[in-house]
């Protein structure tokens, strides 16, 4: 049999043998630099045994996909060291991340100084350089492993595994871990590790499974890497919108009022005030939609007609006892509302296509585990809309939603941070969905063509569809690389018979219309978060709560800085005056950290000219300037939305 083994060359061996035999026949003080292999681009074990001629790529620290083994198997040893210091803790899961790796316990939530104690035995542990052993085991063998050691999460897992796979267990020391692989051969590859954070999270994934903790740790090969890691973090939490938000006095969250539940304040209210209203005028000037205001709360009755009440119950807010037929439930869309605005009165062929849009506030009852700031929350302002068109018209509206929601995002600056996703339905979970193969087909062809003609760059992402039709996903990663939907657009031809939605053809006969579901700019809090992040709070002019401070240099000249003020305000402008009897280098580094983008500093030179001294964020000192000019540099800037100063 003759095998190569990329980088150390040819082998000839009679029988089968592991890939660790094959490294040791050829350069035995090699075997230790390596952390897996690669057979046909499937990454395996070393321990892994060959029994045909075939190329082994081998895997060192230089492969990328060395780093995921290496934080799987130093999951292994955070396992191992919870079980050495809290044994009462359950083990379930623990996988490499792009990001790091985690480990799940059935156990109480851990604080700083529980991490920190893991910590310091893992490296007790890696210092042993400890032997990680695979063994190859019957499932009766396995079931009595994991029964003696009473870890019900591992036996629920084996009793998943299919009939003939291969069931493997690692153990290192007196651990033992039901798992496919693959991992180091011992711990000593491992020099710079951090436990970072824990979380709640449920048990496979469902929110009404056991409630489990989760802690996320990062490992690298080298303490330099690690360092260079920690610095990396500690500058992106500087830009979290969770930190810079509250220190900016963007929002605030409050216990007693309740998780997810944020409150905005002056200064972010206005921000989201100011896109509100900038979004309402365009649709309604613009882009052809009739504004609706709906009731925050309906009857089960409604959602149940559409099917939320079957498909989508857990997530929704309910007043009173499910099962009362009187109950009510905050609504989490505003789809079935706009429906019966829709049916208010009859609509003939040329009354379509109907574009209804509205300022959403919205409820769903997200898991505690998930909520972060105002990405994710409980009570959420959006720009909803549902287009009701005939079918011939459906593929040109859906194309128009795609415009004005790339518009908002290039007004705002984000068109180039965001990823389109074809979100699809998954045929093997039908009960999930409503419609045939034949109607989910057709639809998602339908957007695929469109995103196709429109050379929008797209993933097709299976069973992320909303339950009555496919969509497009506009996604954006926050500064943990955690991707969240900003913007959707929905396809959906099955929900208007439920609600007896016809239109009137041009032969006189009732015809069902097909609807959109869309934002323009998504969830208000959600965006305002993304835009902390995007501008690490220095914001565009147009978009900041506060555009001008005025900086009189001394008290005597606080009346000409009231009248260039009210002149501002006058104009529109968001402007205030500093007349603290401070030092002007003070005001200045002032105006600076709260990252405002303009100040205007006056003194005897100005007040004698009738002039001001102009300072910009980006541009700094752009010396004296008349006010009228400077107001209507500045008014431009703003009108125009421009993402940077106006030099004139």
């Amino acid at each position: 049999m003759n095998i190569t083994v990329n980088p150390l060359g040819n082998v000839q061996v009679a029988e089968p043998c592991s890939i660790i035999d094959l490294i040791l026949k050829i350069k035995p003080e090699e075997l230790n630099n390596f952390c897996g292999a690669k057979i046909d681009g499937k990454v395996v074990d070393l321990r892994d045994v060959v029994d045909n001629d075939c190329v082994i790529e081998l895997l060192d620290k230089s492969n990328p996909e060395s780093l995921d083994i290496l934080r799987h198997t130093t999951a292994h040893i955070m396992a191992e060291a919870v079980k050495h210091l809290f044994p009462e803790a359950k083990i379930t899961i623990g996988p490499a991340t792009d990001k790091g790796f985690f480990y799940d316990f059935d156990f109480r939530p851990f604080n700083r100084e529980d991490l920190d104690a893991i910590e310091k035995e893992m490296k007790s542990i890696i210092k042993k350089a400890t032997r990680l052993e695979r063994k190859i085991v019957s499932r009766d063998e396995a079931r009595a492993i994991f029964e003696e050691k009473q870890e019900p999460y591992k036996l629920e897992l084996l009793d998943a595994i299919a009939p003939d796979a291969r069931i493997t267990i690692y153990s290192q020391d007196d651990f033992v871990d039901l798992c496919s692989g693959p991992h180091l051969l011992n711990t000593r590859l491992i020099k710079g590790f951090k436990l970072i954070a824990n979380s709640n999270t449920y048990w496979r994934g469902d929110r009404n499974g056991k409630s489990l903790t989760r802690i996320f740790g990062v490992a690298f090969f080298s303490k330099e890497d690690l360092d260079a890691h920690m610095e990396h973090l500690e500058n992106i939490k500087n830009r979290d919108h969770n930190k810079l938000g509250r220190e900016m006095e963007l929002f605030t969250t409050v216990d007693v009022i309740g998780q997810g539940l944020p409150l905005l304040l002056p200064k972010g209210a206005k921000i989201v005030q100011t896109m509100q209203r900038w979004i309402e005028d365009l649709e309604d000037n613009e882009w052809g939609y009739i504004r609706t205001k709906t009731p925050f709360m309906a009857k089960k009755d409604l959602y149940e007609i559409s099917g939320h009440w079957q498909h989508y119950r857990d997530g929704m807010f309910i007043i009173g006892d499910p099962e009362d037929p009187e109950v009510l439930a905050l609504r989490p869309m505003t789809c079935p509302f706009q429906y019966y605005v829709y049916k208010a009165s009859p609509k003939s062929y040329r009354d379509l296509p109907k574009r209804y849009s509205e300022t959403s506030t919205l409820f769903r009852n997200e898991d505690s585990g998930e909520m972060h700031g105002l990405t994710r929350v409980r009570q959420f302002t959006i720009s909803e809309g549902h287009l009701i068109v005939r079918p011939d018209q459906m593929v040109e509206e859906f194309k128009k939603c795609l415009a004005l929601a790339k518009y908002c995002l290039t007004t705002l600056g984000l068109q180039d941070d965001v990823t389109y996703h074809l979100s699809k339905w998954d045929p093997t979970n039908t009960k999930k969905y409503i419609g045939t193969a034949e109607e989910w087909e057709q639809s998602q062809q339908h957007i695929r063509d469109i995103l196709n003609e429109l050379n929008i760059p797209f993933v097709e992402d299976d069973d992320e569809a909303a339950f009555y039709g496919p969509k497009v996903d506009i996604n954006a990663q926050n500064v943990y690389g955690k991707e969240d939907t900003m913007i959707t657009i929905q396809w959906d031809a099955l929900l208007a018979p439920r609600y007896d939605m016809f239109y009137i053809d041009q032969n006189g006969n009732k015809v069902r219309p097909y609807v959109i579901h869309r934002t323009s700019i998504g969830c208000y809090e959600r965006t305002l978060a993304w835009l902390v992040e995007k501008y690490e709070g220095a914001f565009p002019t147009w978009l900041c709560p506060e555009q001008v401070r005025v900086l009189p240099i001394s008290e005597k000249f606080l009346d000409y800085a009231n009248a260039i003020n009210k002149e501002l305000l006058k104009a529109g402008i968001r402007s205030t005056i500093d007349e603290r009897s401070e030092k002007i280098g003070y005001k200045l580094r002032e105006v600076r950290m709260q990252k405002l983008p303009y100040a205007l500093i006056v003194g005897q030179k100005e007040q004698d000219e009738q002039l001001v001294s102009v300072w910009n964020r980006k541009l700094g000192d752009k010396g004296s300037s008349k006010l009228a000019d400077f107001i209507e540099l500045i008014t431009r800037e703003i009108n125009t939305k421009s993402l940077n100063p106006l030099e004139s």
